[in-house]
């Protein structure tokens, strides 16, 4: 399978960097009537490489000039390998330094400096530009870069730079594939006919012809009508391509530069970032605590202040954990690295790697906040997830710690079962695709509180079958969905901590059992109403006779010995079932029955047999028709 990456230019203004990808390429990257008249580039232009290995670049050319950092830096954010052009007759210059400085905190993977104007000098001056250019990245990542000299007119150097290119694309980490598509927009037009069209590199994932998009942080959605890449029409467009994007449902003015084009959901919108802050050594001064800043992601410029978290002021050449609070909403994630610029005058200063997207506001100097953070910046992936979910106090989807902590679902999905493995976190619900889990600490917080309450429960109303489920989850947990409730119920369960019966949890060691006293009322209560079994007392009586207890009545109940038969009656559950013998028997010979002939069979009077006659009814025992009884119940079968 073919890979794509991109291919960046980076150098001072006027030193040769478009002629030198027109060279390569054959593709003119100023576009821009400004830029033909000017001779500089402005905005960004792109042109496609091929290379015989099965390597496509895209090669992104910059603009140099220090007005147009802003938008070097909307092109940079997706490079994977650059092109470091200083120009012969002038050597390093003040955005030859800059651009460097942006490479360096934006972590590009690999460089190769190209000397251009060859021809204009001599060979004793090309060494001096090359030892100067040697000495200014000896101490960066790039220090072992290529120094190649080029010139477009004589055509030196132009193969043996092809060549090195393609040598270190075949190198390059390509970009995530699989995973969700996230595309930082740099270019918006519009084509008569076919409306909308956005640009950009894609920085994960993939898009199809047909998919459904957001554009953020607007959130409006779109439909892809079609794809090109490098002007060839595409049905699908992979990581690492530049691609241009038709539109429909979304107009010309609702998405611009640093709007982001994803797979919808998938990425937070947010106002604040936390993240490992580097100060460029070549700064020139302190960033001090809630200074304003102008902070670039991707295409993304916004302005925002720093609270570092761990000081008071960061001096040059120091890192320090940092919140960055932005006044307008960006998209991001976790690992991706920024670059910050001072708000006035506008100087690249530094920046670093987003450790959080998102998330609660920092306390400053907290030594538990600063050593969490650094876990999530250099620990392991289990210990980075395990981090991420320490603070917790729900249980957080699968999909959403990928997307908090930067790995993809499928790595995610592995490191929660090593982490369940060992006894960090417990899984407590499997829904479709999805995964939710829970610390383990705050699992066995759960279990002790639910435990507690129902140990309570059972000591104040020793007599009741259980705490109601629903109640408990009102009083406790009302956060917790219904399935993820039941979930924790069920997994309880399972392990012997609870019973749930119906709707009522217990404790496995809770068993109802009467005082001696209360034994007594109730063995006093049966014998009474025994004695005039279908003439029993009112409820109010019986509920005198257990000591106004509701509980020892209920307990009565639930033990099968009363039933109730209206709100005025409790009968006893013998008498009940001794009335339906004596009553079915007559209808099985007879077909029908009076309320006056219950009455006579049962010894009792109408104010006791009518309401136990409308007992039998709602039993569907009997059907009333008329003034009479008939019978529906199967032979022997008794009312419940």
């Amino acid at each position: 399978m073919d890979s794509f990456i991109i291919i960046g230019t980076a150098g001072h203004v006027d030193h040769g960097k478009t002629e030198l990808v027109r060279a390569l390429t054959g593709v003119d990257t100023d576009r821009l009537k400004e830029e033909k008249e000017r001779g500089i580039s402005i905005e960004l232009g792109f042109a496609p490489l091929r290379f015989a290995e099965g390597v496509t670049a895209g090669i992104v050319d910059v603009p140099g000039h220090e007005r147009f950092v802003k938008n070097m830096l909307a092109g940079a954010g997706g490079i994977d390998l650059v092109i470091f052009v200083v120009a012969a007759d002038e050597g390093v210059m003040p955005q030859t330094r800059e651009h460097l400085d942006i490479l360096e905190l934006l972590h590009i993977q690999k460089a190769v400096v190209a000397i251009t104007k060859a021809d204009l000098v001599e060979e004793e001056w090309m060494l001096m530009v090359e030892e100067d250019v040697q000495e200014l990245l000896a101490p960066t990542r790039f220090s072992t870069a290529p120094i190649i000299p080029t010139s477009v007119i004589t055509g030196e150097g132009l193969d043996e730079l092809r060549t090195v290119l393609e040598k270190m694309a075949m190198e390059v980490d390509p970009k995530p594939r699989i995973g969700e598509a996230r595309l930082p927009v740099d270019r918006v037009f519009t084509i008569t006919g076919f409306g909308t069209v956005v640009t950009g590199t894609l920085f994960s994932g993939h898009l199809h012809t047909g998919d459904t998009l957001e554009i953020q942080p607007s959130g409006l959605k779109g439909r892809v009508r079609s794809l090109q890449v490098h002007s060839q029409k595409v049905e699908e467009a992979l990581a690492g391509q530049r691609v241009a994007v038709n539109l429909t449902g979304i107009e010309l003015d609702e998405v611009s530069r640093g709007d982001v084009l994803v797979t919808p959901g998938a990425f937070p919108v947010v106002r604040r970032v936390t993240a490992s802050l580097y100060l460029l050594e070549r700064a020139s001064r302190p960033l001090k605590n809630w200074q304003r800043i102008r902070f670039h992601l991707g295409t993304k410029e916004a302005l925002g202040r720093v609270r570092l978290l761990d000081r008071d002021e960061l001096h040059p050449g120091e890192t320090a954990p940092a919140q960055l609070e932005l006044e307008e909403p960006i998209v991001a994630a976790v690992h991706d690295r920024f670059v910050i610029r001072y708000y006035s005058p506008v100087t690249t200063i530094g920046g670093g790697e987003i450790i959080e997207v998102g998330g609660r506001r920092h306390r400053r100097f907290r030594d538990d906040v600063l050593a969490g953070l650094e876990r999530k910046l250099t620990g392991t992936p289990t210990t980075r997830v395990a981090e991420e979910l320490r603070s917790a106090r729900m249980p957080v989807a699968m999909t959403e710690l990928a997307s908090r902590t930067g790995f993809r679902e499928e790595d995610m999905r592995q490191i929660l079962k090593e982490l369940e493995e060992s006894g960090d976190v417990q899984i407590v619900l499997s829904y479709g695709k999805d995964l939710f889990v829970v610390p383990t600490p705050l699992y066995e917080e759960w279990v002790y509180q639910a435990k507690e309450t129902l140990k309570k429960y059972h000591q104040k109303y020793p007599l009741r079958e259980g705490y109601p489920k629903e109640e408990l989850r009102t009083r406790l947990w009302k956060f917790l969905t219904p399935r993820l409730y039941q979930a924790l119920l069920d997994r309880w369960a399972e392990q012997g901590e609870i019973i749930a019966d119906g709707q009522n949890l217990t404790l496995p060691e809770h068993q109802i059992r009467l005082t001696g006293e209360q034994e007594q009322l109730v063995q006093e209560m049966y014998r009474i109403m025994a004695e005039q079994p279908f003439s029993p007392p009112g409820a109010g009586e019986i509920q005198e006779m257990l000591g106004d207890n509701l509980d020892l009545l209920q307990y009565c109940i639930q033990q099968g010995m009363l039933v109730k038969v209206s709100e005025e009656f409790y009968f006893l559950q013998d008498a009940v079932n001794q009335a339906w013998d004596i009553l079915e028997k007559h209808l099985k010979g007879h077909g029908e029955m009076t309320i006056g002939q219950a009455r006579d069979m049962l010894g009792t009077s109408r104010r006791f047999c009518l309401p136990l006659l409308e007992y039998f009814d709602r039993q569907r025992k009997t059907r009333r028709v008329g003034d009479k009884r008939v019978l529906l119940s199967g032979p022997g079968k008794r009312p419940t």
